[in-house]
Parts: C-alpha cells; sequence; structure tokens
C-alpha cells in the first residue's frame, strides 16, 4: 500500500510530503485548490503518461516519489524476475518529468522504464475516476467486468488457447490456399503459352528466313521478267551481246597476221565472251528456280503473320519466344500443387473448431453461473447504497466465436419501482453510475490482491443518505484495503481515518498549493467548511465535532 508521496514542483504543489493512513484516506479541498494535480503525481509515479506542463513554472523538473509497503506476492514475484532488490517489504518509485519534455523512472534507485513502471503500478494501486464510469456505458466492457468477478480465469484462458490455435490453423490453411490459387493461375497462364507455341515449332533465325522468302515471293513476277530480259540480252538469235562480242573477236581475228599486237585483245574480248554465256547460263537456272506456287505464297504470309503477332503480344523477338516456350515447359514440372496438405489442415481446422466450440459453450455455462452471484451480490451493495428498489439483469446472447468467447453480454438495471430493466447507458443517471461503479469495486475488491483503491470524486451526482452510504461502504471497504478518497461531501469526509487538506495559496506572485494533514480541530473546521461555506456557524463546528465522534470512537 502507499504509505508515503514526495511531491517537487508538480504544477502549483512546490514541495509537499504526504504520509497515508493504512485505512480510508481522504482529500478535500475548495474547488481549483489542486486535487487533481495530486491524482496526476501519481498517476505520473505509476508510468502513465505526462506531459511536460505538469512542470511547475520556472523549475527544471518535477519529482515524484512514492512509498510501498505491504508488497503482494504477484509482486514480489515480478520484482525478483526484474532483479530488482526489496528491503522489508517496500519499495520506493520515482518518477522525474524535466522541463523540456523527457523523463525518468526509477524503483528503489534503480533506473527502469517507465513501461516497467506502469506493469508495476497496475500491482499497486487501481484508480477509479469519473472517467472510469464510461465502461459501465460500454457494453462491450460489461464482459470483462463478469470475468473479473468470477474470478477464475482457467475456463476464458483455456478458450483462448484453443481459439489462437484455430487462428493460426485457419490463417495457415487461407495462406496456403492462396498460394495455390496463385499457383493454379500460374499453371493456367505457363499452359496458355505452351498450348500457343507448341504447335508452331519455332526455330531459331525462322522469321528471318520467312521474311525472305516473303519478299521474294511477293516480286517473283517482276524478278523471273527481269532475269528473263537480262538472259535474252546476253543471248538471243537477234544482235545479242555474246554474238556481237564474237563479231568483235572474229573481226580483230582477221587482222592478227598483219597486226599481231591485237592478240591481247582478242584473248580479253574471249574471256568476257565466255563469262558472258556462262551468265546467261545461271540465269535461266535462276529463273526456273523461283516458286510462283500461290499456295506456298499463302502459307508464307500466313506463318509470317502469326510470327510477328506473337513477337508483338509478347514484347520480345522469336529467340525470346523460343526461350519462353521452354522455361514454360520446365516451370510447369516444378510446380507443385498443395491438394493433399490442404487436405490434411481442413481436417485439422475442424478438430480444432470443434474444440473451440466445445470450450466456448463452458465458458458461457460458467459466465451465466457466475452471472446469477454477480446480480446477487452488487444487488445487495446497490441496495445498501440507497438504491433500494433497484433490478439488475445481465443480458447474455451467444454469436460468433471471439478471442473471448462466444458471449455478448450487457448489464440492464431498473432503479425505479415498476420500470422494465433496460441498458445502464440509456437510463443511468451520474449519482447512480458513481453507486453502481462503487458497488462494483466493493465487491470485486476480493477478487484481486492490488492494496490500494483511489475513488476521484466517487460521489459524483450524490447527496444526503446515499453519500452517507457511499462513506460507510468506502470506510468498510478500507478495512481490506487502502482507500484514497477525494471527496466534496462532509458526509464522506467524516468517516476517514486520515484527513488530507488541499489548499491554494498565493504569496506575491506565486500560487502555491499545500497539503496538510488535519488533526481533530482541522478536521472540525473543515468539515463545517464543507457543510456551510467559508464562514461555519457554531451549529455547523458543533454538528462537525458530532459527526467526526461518531465514526471516530
Amino acid at each position: 500500500m502507499l504509505k508515503e508521496l514526495y511531491i517537487e514542483n508538480l504544477a502549483v504543489i512546490e514541495k509537499a510530503v504526504i504520509q497515508f493512513s493504512d485505512h480510508f484516506n481522504v482529500f478535500t479541498g475548495e474547488t481549483g485548490a489542486g486535487k487533481s494535480i495530486l491524482i496526476n503525481g501519481i498517476n505520473a509515479v505509476l508510468g502513465q503518461r505526462v506531459t511536460k506542463d505538469i512542470v511547475r513554472n520556472g523549475s527544471r523538473k518535477a519529482v515524484i516519489t512514492a512509498l510501498f509497503t505491504g508488497l503482494s506476492k504477484r509482486l514480489r514475484e515480478r520484482l525478483d524476475e526484474l532483479a530488482v532488490d526489496y528491503d522489508d517489504d517496500e519499495i520506493t518509485v520515482t518518477r522525474e518529468i524535466n522541463a523540456d519534455g523527457g523523463s525518468t523512472a526509477r524503483i528503489n534507485n534503480r533506473t527502469s522504464t517507465v513501461s516497467v513502471l506502469r506493469e508495476i503500478g497496475e500491482m499497486l494501486i487501481n484508480i477509479h475516476g469519473q472517467h472510469d464510469n464510461q465502461v459501465l456505458l460500454a457494453p462491450e466492457q460489461h464482459i470483462n467486468i463478469l470475468d473479473g468477478f468470477g474470478g477464475d480465469f482457467s475456463y476464458l484462458e483455456s478458450y483462448k488457447s484453443a481459439f489462437r490455435e484455430l487462428q493460426s490453423s485457419a490463417r495457415k490453411l487461407g495462406e496456403l490456399k492462396r498460394s495455390q490459387k496463385e499457383k493454379n493461375a500460374r499453371m493456367q497462364y505457363l499452359e496458355s503459352i505452351i498450348d500457343e507455341l507448341e504447335p508452331l515449332e519455332l526455330t531459331p533465325g525462322e522469321d528471318e528466313a520467312i521474311e525472305d522468302e516473303y519478299m521474294r515471293c511477293k516480286n517473283s513476277v517482276d524478278i523471273i521478267n527481269a532475269l528473263e530480259r537480262s538472259k535474252a540480252a546476253l543471248r538471243s538469235d537477234d544482235d545479242c551481246i555474246v554474238d556481237c562480242v564474237s563479231d568483235v573477236e572474229q573481226t580483230l581475228a582477221s587482222v592478227s597476221d598483219v597486226y599481231p599486237e591485237v592478240s591481247k585483245y582478242i584473248d580479253r574480248i574471249s574471256s568476257v565472251k565466255i563469262e558472258l554465256d556462262d551468265i546467261a547460263s545461271e540465269l535461266v537456272h535462276a529463273a526456273d528456280s523461283i516458286e510462283t506456287d500461290q499456295g506456298r505464297f499463302e502459307f508464307i504470309c500466313s506463318r509470317r503473320d502469326t510470327l510477328n503477332a506473337l513477337k508483338r503480344k509478347y514484347s520480345m523477338d522469336l529467340d525470346d519466344l523460343i526461350e519462353l516456350y521452354s522455361s514454360s515447359v520446365r516451370e510447369l514440372e516444378d510446380i507443385s500443387t498443395d491438394t493433399q496438405l490442404i487436405g490434411q489442415l481442413s481436417e485439422q481446422k475442424e478438430k480444432l473448431l470443434e474444440d473451440v466450440t466445445y470450450k466456448a459453450r463452458e465458458l458461457s455455462s460458467y459466465r451465466k453461473r457466475t452471472a446469477e452471484d454477480f446480480i446477487s451480490r452488487v444487488t445487495q451493495e446497490l441496495k445498501f447504497l440507497d438504491m433500494p428498489n433497484v433490478i439488475l439483469e445481465v443480458r447474455h446472447e451467444t454469436g460468433k466465436l471471439a478471442i473471448n468467447g462466444m458471449d455478448c453480454i450487457e448489464f440492464l438495471i431498473s432503479a425505479n419501482k415498476g420500470e422494465e430493466p433496460k441498458p445502464i447507458a440509456k437510463i443511468a443517471s451520474g449519482g447512480e453510475l458513481s453507486r453502481i461503479m462503487l458497488a462494483l469495486k466493493s465487491v470485486l475488491a476480493d477478487m484481486d490482491d492490488i492494496p490500494t483503491l483511489i475513488f476521484d470524486e466517487i460521489d459524483t451526482g450524490v447527496s444526503g443518505g446515499a453519500a452517507q452510504k457511499i462513506g460507510i461502504k468506502l470506510r468498510e471497504i478500507s478495512k481490506k484495503r487502502q482507500v484514497l478518497c477525494v471527496t466534496h461531501l462532509s458526509q464522506i469526509a467524516v468517516m476517514a481515518d486520515n484527513h488530507l487538506l488541499i489548499k491554494k495559496e498565493t504569496v506575491g506572485e506565486r500560487t502555491s498549493t499545500h497539503v496538510t494533514q488535519l488533526d481533530f480541530d482541522g478536521r472540525v473546521l473543515e468539515i463545517a467548511r464543507i457543510m456551510g461555506g467559508l464562514d461555519p456557524t457554531q451549529l455547523m463546528l458543533s454538528n462537525a465535532r458530532e459527526q467526526l465522534n461518531i465514526y471516530n470512537e
């Protein structure tokens, strides 16, 4: 429990050392005196988020140190895991917040992380503020409240373990099915490539050969005519080039006897005549070799169009198309199917689903039993807290399997006789929410080992007899747990074992908040002030003294 709190330079609190009773402690003070700052300080030392604005203006840093005693077994075990020594069953926890926004944390003067501080803090103190009433207005939180009341988490943990295993199996199965779907799509794509390219029996360089043949076939008539005309010019019956050359050869030969120098011309002309005659013969063969078959030309055109279409479709040349076909055949042979494994996982998933469903039903049955006891205990507390006609119901519906089971839990309440129970969010007033939450805290107090409970204005929206009942209930809880309560009501303040006054004072240009532990006479004055204002009458003082005597005998 919280034994002592040291605060330095926290907002308007310059310095304060606050000692606490092991039982019921109350904080009172005028509105704006700084009670919320005190709660913020405790939150800070518990590892909650803080900002640099919390540092007192002009100070380098704020320091909050808390001394805790009577450590629970669970906390001691965690400290052992963290290798944190604790002497005499106590620890000190410190949080420093720098004006530049940084912060440090220490446990027993050993540097720690804020996350560890938060973890330790959750085992030391449970703080209930006004915003915590919102939990009651959120039906999705009701299942956690019911489970916390039941206290036996074995059903829930067993279910969660099985549910996570089911989730893992379903995730693996889903991934495998997606993988298989992708494989099937890939196989279909490869098969389409093979089906398209295999019948064509593509060969390297074929497209160039086809293009050449196409050009020849397309221009075959012109080529044949050119060859024929050239052949005729070289060799024909009338005035062909070969005959003319022969005539020149014979004319020169006729004068060779008398002019021997022409022999060299005759030899050269003879060579030319032989070459021209050979060319004429080859032109004849060339003309005969050119195909003019229309069927062949149509085939060449079709093949050429097919090859060009494939190259455009796949954006690659013929050699790459041939490689695409070969690689597609190889990849298709290598792709394995997971049909058998999918079947095994599907069977496993079905078995896990049966197990999870069975455990969900067990958990649901446990919650139904718990709800009966919950209704009885909380109703009893609410009747004591001045809600005599209250009717509490737990609406329990089942639906889809989720991480917390298949149950949908919502608390319904009727605060007035003759009214049907309805969702808390629709009918409960602020005062009723405070009392419902206090009733829950009261019945839950026996279910955990957190030694300190803090109630920040649990009295919101209540007065008179209801306020007195809240004070009695807090005093009752404080017999088992340490209770710290911020209150504006005298009915609650008079029941405390330890009364702390939070007061704001202005000296010169600075405002400071002081925390004072009140003696009996100081309590009389403060209780009277709460009852009647800053200038209490003798009757109010007498009444305050009488009330304090009743609850502090």
